[in-house]
Order: C-alpha cells, then sequence, then structure tokens
C-alpha cells in the first residue's frame, strides 16, 4: 500500500463520515494552548514554586504583573474561540469580559487551594511539609485547575473548561468535571482513578481515596432517545464526610450525610446515607449503621477488611 493510497482513503473517510470532521469553520480552542494555559494559572496560584530560580519578594509584583498580562492575552484569545464556536454574539468583547471574570476570582480560588493544601497536608502522615504536598501531590493540580474551570463553566464559557479538567485528567488519573461544586478542605489521597461528575455536590472538610466514583445511575432519554442535559444526575456529598479506596456512588438523589464513612469498595446505587453514619461490607452485603461517639473519622487499614464489624 502507498502514501497515495492511505491519503485517497482518509480523504474518502473525511467525505464520508462529516460528523467527526472540522472544516471552514471556527478555530477551535488549541490544546497546547490550554496546556500552556494549565500551567500559568498553576504559577499565579503557587507562585514560586515551580520556576527554575528562586523568586525574591521584590520582584513578585513586576513578575505578577507581566504573567497576568500574558495570561489575559491567551486566556481571552481561547474563550474567543470557544464563543465563536457557539455561535455567541460578539464574542470577541463578551471574551474580554469574560476573562478579566475568571482572573478576577484567582484571589478567591488561591484562598480555597490554601485550606485544600493545608487538608493533605493534615489528611496524610507521609506528608513532610507543605511544599512537598505543592509540589508532588497530584491533588493539587486536579483541585485547583478544577477550581478555575469550575469559575468559567459557571460563567458559561464552552469547552474551555473541560479542556483545562481534561488536562489534569491526563496529568493526574482524576475526572473532575468543572460543572461539580466542592467545598473546602477538599483532599484527594493518592488521586489516580477517581471521577467525579457534572451535577456532584461536595461539602467542606471532605476526604476521598483513589479510585471513588461519584457518578450517574442512569440517564433521562427525550423523545428521540437522546440524553437530557441539565438534570441532577450525581450524589451530594455533605461536610466531614470520608470516601475509601473504590467506593461508588451513583444517582442524583443520592445523598451522603454529614460526618459518614463509607468503606472502600462499596457500591452505593440509588441509596442515601444519613449523616454520622458507617457504611461497610460484611459478607456478601454491604451494612450502614449509625456512627458512635468514639469512633474517630480516621479508620485504619485492618478495619476496612472484608466482613469487619467496626466496633470502637
Amino acid at each position: 500500500m502507498s502514501l497515495e493510497s492511505v491519503k485517497q482513503a482518509l480523504l474518502a473517510s473525511y467525505e464520508a463520515h462529516g460528523g467527526i470532521n472540522h472544516f471552514d469553520g471556527t478555530n477551535l480552542p488549541s490544546e497546547e494552548s490550554v496546556n500552556h494555559l494549565a500551567s500559568e494559572f498553576m504559577h499565579l496560584l503557587f507562585p514560586g514554586f515551580f520556576e527554575q530560580k528562586p523568586v525574591l519578594t521584590k520582584a513578585v509584583p513586576a513578575l505578577t504583573e507581566q504573567r497576568l498580562a500574558e495570561i489575559a492575552s491567551h486566556l481571552t484569545a481561547e474563550i474567543e474561540k470557544s464563543l465563536r464556536f457557539a455561535r455567541a454574539p460578539d464574542p470577541a468583547a463578551h471574551a474580554r469580559e469574560l476573562a478579566m471574570n475568571t482572573l478576577g476570582r484567582l484571589p478567591e480560588v488561591r484562598q480555597t487551594l490554601q485550606t485544600d493544601v493545608t487538608a493533605a497536608y493534615h489528611g496524610d502522615p507521609a506528608a513532610r511539609s507543605i511544599e512537598e504536598i505543592i509540589l508532588a501531590y497530584p491533588c493539587v493540580l486536579a483541585i485547583s485547575l478544577q477550581r478555575i474551570a469550575h469559575v468559567m463553566y459557571e460563567l458559561g464559557v464552552p469547552l474551555l473548561p473541560r479542556m483545562l479538567t481534561e488536562y489534569a485528567h491526563e496529568r493526574t488519573g482524576a475526572d473532575i468535571h468543572p460543572g461539580a461544586r466542592i467545598g473546602t478542605h477538599f483532599f484527594i489521597d493518592h488521586c489516580t482513578g477517581v471521577v467525579i461528575g457534572e451535577t456532584t455536590r461536595i461539602g467542606d472538610y471532605v476526604k476521598i481515596y483513589q479510585g471513588v466514583t461519584l457518578g450517574a445511575k442512569s440517564f433521562e432519554l427525550d423523545p428521540e432517545g437522546n440524553p437530557v442535559k441539565g438534570v441532577k444526575r450525581h450524589p451530594d456529598v455533605e461536610d466531614h464526610v470520608t470516601l475509601y479506596a473504590h467506593a461508588t456512588i451513583l444517582g442524583g438523589d443520592v445523598r451522603i450525610g454529614a460526618h459518614s464513612i463509607v468503606a472502600g469498595n462499596v457500591w452505593l446505587i440509588g441509596q442515601s446515607v444519613p449523616p454520622h453514619s458507617i457504611v461497610y461490607h460484611k459478607g456478601a452485603a454491604f451494612q450502614i449503621r449509625p456512627r458512635k461517639k468514639k469512633e474517630d473519622s480516621v479508620i485504619t487499614a485492618s478495619d476496612l477488611r472484608d466482613g469487619a464489624d467496626w466496633v470502637i
């Protein structure tokens, strides 16, 4: 087979399968540019942490001004592409406004991220310093970019928020939709394999482990058989909840009550959990029981074995 024959076959495929082509349309956001934006955001959120050379305090104002100007230009350009794709009116002017509104929320995002870093430090006995958390823990990247993407999601920016969180997904293994609403002091230990759906609501002081899924049970379909968009499909997790490794919680009507613990490998489908409860396997089924007052939210590995009945 020659390259010419491959070319002709591809051209024929382009003609036959129009739904996956993008010709003669608006310029879409660039994956390379969005990935660069993600890096620029991390530099602004955590100044001095990702530099090749030390940053002196006296140089911070000028460096911040330079970075803000660069990121404002790049962000405006990518938002404008997204708006043109969505056929929004006056995309150039609106893009500048949306970019400035996003950047204006960065101090607020930084304040919340400080609680996330603190939660990681206090939530992992292996952590030796705040610096180690910021530099080496994948949850910092995943949560940071999700919080910025969520700002843009709320502002109605198309395409770009999901591309930002997908960059974090590729880097960390955590797939957090930009639509998810997440409270303060959020910690994902190990990060890999975590999935958090678009309509999930997470309270404050929530800790989850690798492989946790907060997903949808089923999809409502319109008369043509297509999924209905914009409905509540994913669970709510209240304050001070711990979800251990590979717990799977599905359904938009599911609520995990405050101060509850869900043990590893538990599947909850359409089943809510009252506040101050423990959910765990006992034989082939799982049990939900109230937590005793003296029970701590940190459960040891031996407590998580299959069939354990926690009496502390």
